[in-house]
């Protein structure tokens, strides 16, 4: 039952936040509240221990794998830093120097944290732990859909990388692993467009 409970109200976070922030400090704020604090809060009131969401370091395991995916992704994101529709999109924020880019990229840092700690900690170890693939995809839809409205490519690419990311962060037992891969990767995907 509380398992439930923690995905039902996870969905309902998600849908709240889809309706606020207009900028990045907003977009952080926003993030971290409703993908993070509240849904920690009431996972510890459900009676959940942060260890089992992955808010650990975990194991070497997941980090290596994490770095092989991260270098055998380097050729997408240079081919897609080139498409059109992705130049127009990245970088989300606008940037006046160097030193405000590297601040903004810190916040995508926040935001990438609170993604990761709730699709891929939150929500995907509580129930991955009854049922791994019930895990995975129960996470996996939503962050998905999370992602219309970007280019289009970047559907069906957040529904493999969501999978992997998972298989990952599970076989670390954390969701570190993700968060380091999709902050660093968008960082260099930034650059790639940037440059």
């Amino acid at each position: 039952m509380k398992l439930v409970a923690l995905y039902l109200t996870s969905i309902f976070l998600i849908f709240l936040n889809q309706k606020v922030g207009k900028n990045i400090y907003e977009w952080a704020f926003y993030d971290a509240l409703f993908y993070v604090f509240i849904p920690l809060a009431v996972a510890y009131l459900l009676g959940f221990k942060s260890h089992e969401l992955g808010f650990k370091i975990g194991r070497k395991e997941g980090y290596t794998s994490a770095l092989a995916l991260f270098v055998l992704s380097l050729p997408v994101s240079i081919y897609a830093s080139r498409l059109e529709s992705f130049r127009a999109y990245y970088p989300i924020f606008t940037y006046t120097s160097w030193g405000d880019f590297l601040f903004k990229e810190i916040l995508i840092g926040v935001i990438m944290f609170a993604h990761e700690a709730f699709y891929r900690g939150i929500i995907l170890f509580p129930l991955a732990k009854k049922n791994e693939w019930l895990g995975i995809m129960a996470q996996n839809i939503p962050y998905t859909l999370v992602h219309v409205g970007k280019p289009p490519l970047e559907l069906p690419y957040s529904f493999i990388a969501g999978v992997v990311f998972a298989k990952i962060d599970l076989k670390s037992k954390s969701f570190l692993p993700s968060f380091l891969l999709h902050w660093i990767g968008s960082v260099v995907f930034d650059l790639l467009i940037v440059l």
